[in-house]
């Protein structure tokens, strides 16, 4: 791969960058919000790079070379002769970086859905500590639907040894995950820094057929205890009498009580 095309690879991987974290919301498809920053100080960094080598190899063309540039062309000539070949323009395997910093620019991939919820295994918060003796979970409001997020719902489905869920029609959102033999979940996925150490918060529904994989739904419903609660051996189900289908958010990895404001 030649210099001039080098430089070329830098500035599509900077602009790249610029346009799924400045210009768009695509990267919280992948990461957190918080590293936005980042990212884009990143894009600034690698066009900055592709500017200065444009300007000190020439772009698209190499810049005439001069005296000293040809003696040490050909210095290096003299060297390739010894063992055949040349290293001058690079492998030709560096081309399939063109790969990623063409897709960013042009397709930028779909945040993580129902493939990977499918095949990762549901883990529900760890119940929160308490020290005084009271309740693990607050009580839930007495009239309404209450608006809950999958991992909040989760957490007391499997930890929440007082039911507090009981008697309570719950809205959760989520995006859809086929199960084996008919079955479905509502599931979000959240990440810590990236997709790349998402975890799986997923809820078993009973009752309507499961919309299209990875279709982003809001379920209301009633918990159905599974298995003792405060061990392993629970998992959430909800009991669901609507389903109702909604936008996909912005930020797909953001567990958050999903309001109207904020659809």
């Amino acid at each position: 791969m030649k210099r001039n095309i080098q430089v070329l690879l830098l500035l599509f991987l900077g602009v790249g960058l610029l346009h799924i974290s400045l210009l768009t919301d695509l990267y919280l498809r992948y990461v957190r919000p918080g590293l936005r920053p980042a990212l884009i100080a990143s894009g600034v960094l690698l066009i900055a790079l592709g500017a200065v080598s444009a300007a000190r190899d020439g772009f698209p063309f190499n810049r005439p070379r001069t005296h000293g540039d040809a003696q040490d062309q050909d210095q290096g000539n003299e060297a390739d002769h010894g063992h055949g070949h040349s290293h001058a323009g690079g492998p030709k395997v560096a081309w399939l970086l063109y790969v990623p910093a063409l897709t960013i620019l042009f397709l930028a991939p779909p945040a993580l859905g129902s493939y990977t919820a499918s095949r990762d295994d549901a883990k529900a918060p760890k119940a929160p500590a308490s020290t005084t003796g009271d309740s693990l979970f607050p009580a839930l409001p007495d009239k309404g639907v209450v608006e809950m997020s999958l991992n909040d719902f989760s957490s007391r489905a499997v930890w929440d040894t007082d039911r507090t869920l009981k008697g309570h029609t719950v809205r959760l959102t989520g995006f859809v995950t086929p199960g084996r033999h008919g079955t479905w979940y509502v599931s979000r996925l959240v990440i810590s820094c990236c997709a790349a150490d998402a975890q799986v918060r997923k809820v078993r529904v009973h009752g309507p057929a499961a919309p299209p994989a990875d279709t982003w739904v809001t379920v209301t419903g009633t918990w159905r205890p599974t298995g003792k609660l405060g061990t392993d051996d629970a998992s959430p189900a909800l009991d669901v009498s609507i389903v109702d289908r909604v936008p996909a958010p912005k930020d797909p990895y953001h567990d958050v009580v999903v309001t109207p404001d904020s659809r």
